[in-house]
């Protein structure tokens, strides 16, 4: 007799890969555990469907006189109101589209007027941390609790002086997953006339943002993140000091007229956003940022959140057995919420030793290091007691399921209980398995 069972019916959207099978080492073949999405989430399912839809009208942005170009450009143009409703910027903010949260916060720190002091706390990743230049950059240390971060900002922008100021707000850290208080920190910014940029790019995947709410005067975000991995993301906010400043790169599209004056040429540049899109627009990775945008703001976030908060529990339940286990945390019992990040390390295990243990013989894709985040990771590892300057991070998304928590946790158990099953060796820094016997697919025999 055979039994017919009804799909799984999820409510949250699905993405691709959620098949996929890759070798172990052991000569088996298992179904992919991502616990990575805090590096790259995986693509949807509708992003990937609307890209394929895109493909056959793919043609050249702006100018075109082909049909297929006034599709490409219509598409492209769209993108931008689509993507300013899911951050719930003003009407009258500009969106520029950038490659990531990275080129975004560079292009906001090569915008800022003359004399800009900029407020950033030294735990941010290096995107958020390293664009700024000059001797009005003011380095926040390390709070302890939000309440303290609000202080720590209040006193600093107090201790400041004059001019035009801007605040630089994590929404999520990337090394522990826990809330910054993002209203809070732009109220006190405000109050002293400053402006604030919103780092969403982890923050964006687990919850809503909502930027007029919260006055937020900028917002980042990539497109990598938000399960649209193509190459696309955005600078969201006020236009006048983009408009003021020149061009981030200089080619088509960022100039509006060129003169041979003879010994030089005269250039007068495009309005804001063009003023910083020169070149080519990625309207494959623009489309894909969109729909994601859409896919996400369509579905109930309650939905989104509760599929992450039953995992993370049982992600956080499941570590603690794990003997050695320490976590890294910026603000302890103080966070007041918490996107599906763990970073910890495991007494008398080398944490890049463990991820490629996990990779090699259980499926599992892990990060490990120090996150793009040395200060806040290093200082945190010193914090718990931890040995060493790299730690293990799994990070949940949409991607992933109760099995994929239960296989690590499992595989962590019997790593530090057993040991590895195969032999390993550092090559260039990094663990990998000796005479790794796994086959790569197929498709790179030909690259």
């Amino acid at each position: 007799m055979s039994l017919a069972f009804a799909p799984i019916r999820s409510s949250v959207p699905a993405v691709v890969g959620a098949r996929l099978t890759v070798p172990l080492v052991t000569g088996e073949l298992v179904p992919y555990a991502n616990l990575d999405h805090a590096a790259s989430a995986p693509c949807l399912e509708q992003v990937r469907d609307a890209v394929d839809e895109l493909l056959p009208w793919y043609a050249s942005v702006h100018r075109g006189a082909g049909f297929a170009s006034q599709v490409c450009t219509r598409i492209y143009e769209q993108a931008r109101h689509a993507v300013r409703r899911f951050v719930g910027a003003r009407q009258t903010d500009a969106v520029v589209f950038t490659r990531n949260t990275t080129d975004s916060l560079n292009l906001l720190a090569r915008s800022l007027p003359k004399g800009t002091s900029v407020f950033v706390f030294d735990t941010d990743h290096h995107a958020a941390l390293l664009p700024w230049r000059g001797p009005r950059v003011n380095r926040l240390q390390t709070p302890a609790t939000p309440a303290e971060a609000v202080r720590v900002l209040d006193e600093a922008l107090k201790a400041a002086p004059v001019g035009p100021r801007l605040v630089v707000i994590t929404g999520a850290s990337n090394v522990t997953g826990e809330v910054w208080p993002v209203n809070d920190l732009v109220r006190c910014a405000h109050s002293h006339g400053a402006r604030t940029v919103l780092d969403a790019a982890q923050l964006a995947p687990h919850r809503p943002v909502d930027a007029s709410t919260a006055e937020v005067d900028y917002v980042v975000l990539s497109g990598h993140k938000l399960y649209a991995p193509f190459g696309a993301g955005a600078l969201v906010g006020r236009s006048d000091w983009l408009q003021q400043a020149e061009p981030y790169l200089i080619g088509g599209g960022a100039t509006r007229n060129v003169v041979d004056w003879g010994d030089h040429l005269g250039v007068s540049w495009s309005k804001v956003p063009e003023r910083h899109e020169a070149g080519s627009p990625n309207v494959v990775g623009v489309h894909a940022l969109a729909v994601a945008c859409g896919v996400l703001a369509r579905q109930r976030w309650e939905d989104v959140k509760a599929h992450e908060e039953k995992l993370f529990a049982q992600l956080k339940d499941g570590l603690a057995t794990v003997p050695g286990f320490r976590e890294l945390t910026l603000f302890g019992e103080e966070a007041p919420d918490r996107v599906g990040v763990v970073s910890f390390t495991v007494d008398g295990h080398d944490a890049g030793l463990l991820a490629a243990i996990l990779s090699a013989e259980y499926g599992i894709g892990v990060r490990d290091g120090a996150f793009c985040a040395h200060i806040a990771t290093k200082r945190l590892l010193s914090t718990s007691g931890a040995e060493g300057g790299r730690a293990l991070r799994i990070s949940l998304g949409l991607g992933n399921n109760a099995e994929h928590v239960s296989r690590v946790v499992g595989a962590l158990r019997r790593i530090v209980a057993d040991g590895p099953k195969w032999e390993y060796e550092l090559v260039d820094g990094r663990w990998t398995p000796k005479n790794d016997p796994r086959p790569l697919p197929p498709f790179l025999a030909d690259l």
